[in-house]
């Protein structure tokens, strides 16, 4: 994603109601994801934690809204201080920011970069509670967000996006969040789980998704979301680089999702539904760092790569004995390593820079400065969380009671329940009477409620 960069006066932009509502489009379909991610999680808990999952996503879409209007926007892209975080009191409360002020160097105003943005900023923390399912409670888990997001996402992506961010003057190349969103999401979940602990029951009690057709549905609306999250990340198209992002995000997803069903298939003997989702979103977080330096061919390459790695990825916290409860660490943080990486070997530079891998004549110098970006980022927030979660931990507490971890956190936290059941099966209607003993039942063509 392209930081602002400064024009002169006579090269200056004009607004583009063209490029203006692309990214407004754009800025709806990000933050349809998050309701997406919210299905993919809900579907793979088990039934007595599914509207906990379900809201875990959804809080995030308030908490993040409001700090992002009252300070997240002015440190992720305000002037520039010290490489390490930004600050513009005009962007405080957007409240100093003209309405038809563009993006600088842009042709799209200010307030519209601003709440394309803030979608990203409002995904990242939600993609982080699915290795936390089952087990936290709701307000330590909105107080986690706003710390989460204040000091470890805001900095982040100023590091990666902003103008004088130290990764993005390193020449570090993340189209739309490999790193600040991917590996900086992953990387806290597994900071974070290793700070609560297991599930009760984990690796002794069957954990199986109920219902893979949520799954499914989570799944698709995160690949069609995610062509707003890829392609809008080029805040226009005015050179075409949008549409080749578009066309490798469908790419390399396709590919992801056959590599990951090839190795169940061979590893496990089955093509499986769950297996399908995963792997296509192992493609969409692998190539959305890679998708602007890489070739069509190269973007089937990358896909097929990270479908293979996350998959064989996913069964190690079961070897290593962490709870990641629905696979971020094996797909976002190791999806995100993965696409970040390959750009070192696969960027043509001939599309989003002139960058080039070391299949393409560039040697080691770009895979090098990827490696700096992914192990900074996966560093500052793998620690970062855990002492947050720590401090939660240690103060107002995690995790619920055990006892209620087992009865249900839906119940204890939401008071309320995903299913309600009891009106299921046959037998005769609430309004019917039964007959009396020794008679026989009239006939009737009245219908019986199920």
């Amino acid at each position: 994603m392209p930081p602002g960069i400064t024009t002169l006066a006579a090269d200056a932009p004009t607004l583009s109601a063209a490029n203006t509502g692309f990214m407004l489009i754009c800025s709806a379909l990000v933050m349809l994801m998050t309701p997406a991610l919210a299905f993919f999680y809900g579907g793979m808990v088990r039934v007595k934690s599914t509207l906990n999952m379900l809201m875990m996503s959804f809080i995030s879409l308030g908490i993040v809204t409001i700090l992002w209007v009252l300070y997240g926007f002015s440190l992720a892209f305000g002037t520039d201080a010290g490489s390490i975080i930004g600050w513009s009191q005009d962007f405080v409360g957007l409240s100093g920011i003209g309405v038809t002020e563009l993006w600088d160097g842009y042709t799209i105003p200010v307030y519209v970069f601003a709440v394309f943005q803030l979608m990203f900023a409002v995904l990242t923390p939600a993609l982080i509670s699915g290795a936390l399912a089952d087990r936290v409670k709701f307000t330590s888990w909105a107080l986690f967000i706003t710390l989460w997001v204040t000091v470890v996402y805001f900095p982040v992506a100023h590091w990666v996006w902003g103008a004088g961010g130290w990764l993005f003057e390193l020449g570090v190349i993340d189209f739309a969040g490999g790193t600040a969103v991917h590996i900086n999401a992953g990387a806290a979940a597994l900071g974070v789980i290793l700070v609560i602990g297991k599930r009760v029951g984990f690796k002794k009690d069957p954990m199986r998704p109920h219902s893979l057709p949520l799954v499914m549905l989570g799944a698709g609306l995160l690949w069609f979301g995610w062509f707003g999250f890829n392609a809008g990340s080029w805040l226009g198209n005015d050179d075409g680089v949008g549409a080749v992002m578009f066309v490798n995000t469908q790419v390399a997803t396709a590919a992801a999702m056959l590599a990951w069903l090839g190795y169940e298939k061979l590893r496990h003997g089955s093509f499986t539904t769950l297996g399908a989702a995963s792997g296509a979103v192992a493609g969409l977080v692998a190539i959305t760092p890679a998708g602007g330096a890489v070739s069509p061919l190269g973007a089937i390459a990358v896909g097929a790569i990270a479908g293979v790695l996350c998959a064989m990825a996913v069964g190690l916290k079961y070897r290593f004995g962490y709870d990641d409860s629905l696979d971020v660490v094996g797909v976002h943080l190791v999806g995100g390593i993965v696409g970040s990486l390959l750009i070192g070997f696969f960027a043509t530079g001939g599309v989003q820079s002139d960058a080039k891998g070391l299949f393409y004549g560039g040697g080691l110098d770009q895979l090098g400065k990827q490696a700096v970006g992914v192990f900074a980022v996966l560093a500052y927030s793998l620690v970062v969380s855990a002492i947050l979660a720590f401090l939660l931990d240690k103060t107002i507490g995690m995790r619920v009671e055990e006892d209620d971890e087992v009865s249900g956190i839906d119940q204890v936290e939401h008071a309320e329940t995903a299913y309600d059941f009891s009106g299921a099966g046959g037998g005769l209607s609430s309004r019917s009477t039964p007959p009396a003993p020794g008679t026989t039942a009239a006939p009737t063509n009245k219908k019986v409620d199920a």
